[in-house]
């Protein structure tokens, strides 16, 4: 398998480029602020020919370019319908002017394709497979992509910006919420075998068994929430 991963934009969002093999086709995972040039470099680099974009989740430094890459390639853009409306109007996902410096620069809008996500459905794209896990907490439509284990490579947990390496995505954007937070950690994340590797939105990779042993949030959930309060809120990413 190849995962082509690099971060971009204002807002260092990592976007990945997912394919069975080099020469194939692929699935871009979260082309935001800045991303085209990325993408279109992974692609020629790896001959790869994409057949969809699916998106974590709707904020601008998620999704800022993808209809210039939808368009360019002629292929859908997978969203959960609770996260559609940030593609055509990012400062109402935002509530204040969080990066809006940026906006005459942006591309907004929805690309001519767009499909919708829900819980618990199977993507078969590529040639690959895709669970998906409605995620709320960082958003209304968070959601996470994993990908199974095989006999070469561990399954891995495209996490979006509901699990970093040491911390979470923030929750104090419209939608966000802490308690719908820590319920989309315990239900998604703790099942997972230690040994997932965890790509997510911001910051570098990581594991599942990592992050049980370390991150203070996950320790938080799987103690049953119980402790000396919560840690720092989060501030990474948007």
């Amino acid at each position: 398998m190849l995962i082509a991963g690099f971060p971009a934009g204002a807002w260092g969002t990592n976007c990945y480029l997912v394919a069975p093999a080099a020469g194939e086709e692929c699935v871009i995972i979260d082309p935001g602020h800045q991303a085209a040039p990325g993408v279109e470099e992974a692609i020629r680099k790896h001959r790869l020919k994409p057949v969809a974009v699916v998106l974590t989740h709707g904020h601008i430094d998620h999704v800022a370019s993808v209809v210039p890459v939808c368009g360019a390639h002629d292929v859908p853009a997978w969203i959960h319908p609770e996260d559609r409306y940030m593609m055509s109007d990012p400062e109402k996902a935002l509530g204040r002017s969080i990066g809006m410096p940026l906006m005459g620069e942006l591309t907004v809008g929805e690309p001519d394709d767009v499909r919708e996500l829900t819980d618990g459905a199977g993507l078969d794209l590529a040639g690959l497979e895709f669970s998906v896990a409605h995620a709320p907490g960082h958003t209304k439509g968070s959601v996470t992509f994993r990908m199974p284990e095989t006999t070469d490579v561990p399954s891995v947990f495209f996490s979006g910006d509901l699990l970093f390496a040491g911390s979470i995505g923030r929750t104090d954007l419209p939608g966000g919420d802490m308690a719908e937070m820590l319920d989309s950690l315990a239900r998604v994340c703790l099942p997972l075998d230690d040994s997932t590797v965890v790509l997510s939105g911001h910051g570098p990779q990581t594991t599942i068994g990592q992050e049980r042993a370390a991150n203070p949030y996950l320790r938080q959930v799987a103690a049953g929430g119980q402790g000396a309060g919560s840690p720092t809120p989060p501030r990474r990413g948007m």
